[in-house]
């Protein structure tokens, strides 16, 4: 109860400032219509006093919450298990803190968390949106769309019917799969294969249409389907050895399903770089660098993906709240992709 009396109130940075409460009001809470030597006073009152701004007084002059909803079309046990969501997050908190903007998770296990999220969004707990690993047939951005939320969305959307502007951040899937398997034939390996990712997602489509772009008239034998894991590769990679022997070279939809087909090759006595070539894609230092051996992987920036997803919501909302109305910005952002040779090709 003393802790509690004892907290610096609005009225107390009032009178520190000289200032009415109402206008001390419109400078904590970011309304507009307070003269420049005022604002000062105020802010500096706020800095001597330790005054803390009530978030719901401050919701209502501003109508934002400072909260951002990042929603994963995935179960936790994916997203805790892969370090491609760790470093998306990542960026997305840095930018949102530096925004002084709060991230709130959301999880999709199954089609009932979809209905859960909708309502979330719906609820107004959140300024804005930001959403990744969609699958084509998820049903979480018609729900989103539905709520009327600012959205941006990591990764090329699905739908194709040009109805629904959707702003995104992704990386060149195709380029870098085309460069990664030049560099492949670019060593001399003929049968070069591919194991893809979920192709429900279209940074797999993506990258498999890359491989296409070079090998258009491999042997259809040559790709196997994979689910972007570790225990996906090695299944595929079994598979693969079944159907073509032969093979001298693969490209794995991602880091971790190459280290899945790493420990296949190395099982079944195939020497990596000798025997067979192996390449990834994402430059996750935490599986490349510790693969046996080093992966050889195409380098996308997945913090930096997360933080221009964050960037471009922000301004975005910045933009509505001024009343400019919905950014006009591109509807989409592709960012370069690099390859990066280790031992592994």
């Amino acid at each position: 109860m003393t802790e509690t009396a004892s907290r610096p109130t609005l009225e107390a940075v009032a009178a520190r400032a000289g200032v009415s409460r109402a206008t001390a009001s419109r400078v904590v809470n970011g309304g507009d219509g307070v003269r420049e030597p005022l604002v000062e006073r105020v802010r500096r009152a706020v800095e001597e006093l330790g005054y803390v701004p009530n978030q719901a007084a401050r919701s209502l002059v501003t109508r934002r919450h400072d909260a951002v909803a990042v929603v994963i079309a995935e179960p936790e046990t994916r997203v805790f298990a892969d370090p491609f969501f760790a470093l998306q997050l990542r960026g997305i908190s840095k930018e949102l803190t530096a925004h002084d903007s709060q991230l709130v998770l959301l999880l999709t296990e199954g089609r009932d968390d979809h209905a859960r999220v909708g309502r979330y969004l719906a609820g107004g707990h959140v300024d804005g949106a930001l959403v990744f690993s969609l699958h084509l047939d998820d049903p979480l951005p018609e729900l989103i769309h539905g709520a009327g939320v600012p959205t941006v969305f990591g990764g090329r959307p699905g739908w194709g019917d040009g109805a629904r502007r959707a702003v995104y951040v992704d990386s060149d899937n195709r380029g870098g799969a085309r460069e990664a398997v030049r560099h492949l034939v670019g060593l001399g390996r003929t049968r070069v294969a591919h194991i893809t990712g979920a192709l429900d997602q279209t940074s797999a489509v993506d990258r498999l249409d890359g491989f296409r772009d070079v090998m258009g008239d491999a042997d259809p034998r040559l790709v196997v389907e994979g689910d972007f894991t570790p225990a996906g590769g090695e299944r595929a990679m079994r598979e693969l050895l079944e159907r073509c022997p032969d093979v001298d070279a693969v490209f794995a939809a991602n880091d971790l399903t190459a280290s899945g087909a790493l420990r296949v090759l190395r099982e079944r006595g195939r020497r990596v770089p000798d025997d067979v070539a192996v390449i990834g894609f994402d430059d996750m230092l935490p599986v490349a660098e510790q693969t046996d051996p080093p992966l050889t992987t195409v380098r996308q920036d997945i913090e930096e993906l997360g933080r221009l997803m964050a960037r471009l919501l922000l301004r975005d909302l910045d933009r509505r709240a001024a009343k400019q109305g919905a950014d006009g910005g591109p509807a989409g952002v592709v960012l370069p992709t690099t390859l990066v040779r280790r031992v592994s090709a």
